[in-house]
């Protein structure tokens, strides 16, 4: 007598996009490929590397087209460095952005916490961004800390010639969230939501984000999950725990693991346009 084995369905392997990691940063020098391949090791197929200034822009081209397929790049001027962005530097942003690795304008935005550059230069800074952003049809990759109303303002101002949008790093409430969605945006969560102390907010609010606009980030060597253990030496934060952060996301959603992987990874390719 023969016997037939019952041949069990093979278990789909979870991927990933990390959708910002600040790779050019020199807390990852020592052992940046490791980094990357540890990630890869961890199923996070894509990264997308953060541009925060010309120069640091310029470095994340450099670096994404080192391994293609695996790496991209973002163009744009932080809040941060908007007193320092000229017409040279928006030249030099234009001709890096038209490069096919750099899948984004930004990282953009305002930042009223520290002003670091006077709030009217980060403006100006935000506004011809966002005019690349419309001239080049590229989407954008946003960054907001204390400063609300005023980006919300203008990117409702800008909402009907702007192409797609992802708020990074949203660590906020309820409230802000349904205003973003009213925007139709794009929604980037990072590890802040592993942190019992200050990420409450956001993961009672990570439920109300529809399937199709949530995107998943680390923003390493920043924002290290608080609840992984064993926790890193360094405090470093990098992409291979973007699983880590997964896991909590799909428990405050309470949905599966898979299903965060699909959706998240879908989103990310469609908004990035990544083969």
């Amino acid at each position: 007598m023969t016997t037939h084995l019952t041949e069990q369905p093979q278990k789909t392997r979870l991927k990933w996009v990390d959708i910002g990691i600040n790779l050019t940063n020199r807390r990852y020098a020592k052992d940046r490929q490791q980094v990357i391949d540890r990630a890869q090791k961890n199923g996070v197929d894509k990264l997308i590397i953060t541009g925060t200034s010309v120069s640091e822009s310029e470095q994340a081209l450099a670096l994404a087209q080192s391994r293609p397929g695996i790496l991209f790049a973002t163009a744009g001027c932080h809040p941060h460095d908007a007193k320092s962005l000229d017409n040279e530097g928006m030249a030099k942003l234009e001709r890096l952005a038209k490069q096919p690795a750099v899948v984004a304008i930004g990282e953009c935005g305002l930042d009223f916490n520290r002003n670091f550059s006077p709030p009217t230069k980060q403006i100006e800074a935000f506004e011809k961004q966002l005019e690349l952003a419309i001239a080049l049809q590229k989407p954008l990759f946003l960054h907001e800390r204390d400063a609300f109303d005023t980006q919300f303002s203008i990117l409702k101002q800008y909402r009907e010639q702007i192409g797609d949008a992802v708020i990074h790093c949203f660590t906020s409430d309820k409230h802000k969230l349904a205003k973003y969605l009213d925007l139709n945006l794009y929604i980037g969560v990072t590890g802040w939501i592993c942190d019992e102390r200050r990420g409450q907010d956001l993961y009672q609010a990570v439920a109300f984000i529809p399937d199709d606009r949530l995107m998943l980030e680390t923003d390493g060597p920043y924002l290290t999950p608080r609840n992984l253990s064993p926790k890193p030496t360094d405090n470093r934060n990098e992409p291979q725990y973007l699983p880590h952060i997964a896991q909590t996301v799909a428990n405050a959603r309470n949905q599966s693991l898979q299903h965060l992987s699909d959706i998240s990874y879908t989103n990310s390719c469609r908004f990035f346009n990544l083969s």
